[in-house]
Formats: structure tokens, C-alpha cells, sequence
């Protein structure tokens, strides 16, 4: 998975800072969207965060698993 991947969510993910539903639990499940990025280092030193990859729904950035997206077709 790299940037620029299209992928759908294919876990059930809620967030509560979507700008549509703010301060309400909204599913992410089955949204589409692009990977905006893949965090695996830090000014050069490798890391592991917890929710390595970053996808963009328009305006709206969340953080994901691997485990959680598949790629969309």
C-alpha cells in the first residue's frame, strides 16, 4: 500500500471527529477514499505506529491499519 492507492474501509471503524458528524459516532466502514500516506519513519529513523497509514475522504484525513483497508475496484 502506497500513496495514491485507492482503498475502501473494510473494517468497522468509528470515529467521532468527522466534519459531518461532529461529536457523533460515525461508521467508516465501506467509505472510499485515498491513501495520503504510509508512516514507517521519523527524520530518518524507522518507527511503528500504531495506525500507520493515513487516507484522505475528500477534506477528511483519518489514520487506519493495513488490516482494516482493501484496495478499491
Amino acid at each position: 500500500m502506497q500513496a495514491g492507492d485507492r482503498v475502501t474501509v473494510e473494517a468497522s471503524v468509528v470515529v467521532f471527529n468527522h466534519p459531518e458528524h461532529r461529536g457523533q459516532a460515525f461508521d467508516m466502514k465501506g467509505q472510499t477514499g485515498e491513501v495520503a500516506s504510509v508512516l514507517n519513519d521519523w527524520k530518518g529513523r524507522v518507527i511503528s505506529p500504531t495506525l500507520p497509514v493515513i487516507v484522505a475522504f475528500g477534506r477528511y484525513k483519518a489514520h487506519f491499519r493495513a488490516d482494516e483497508l482493501k484496495p478499491a475496484g
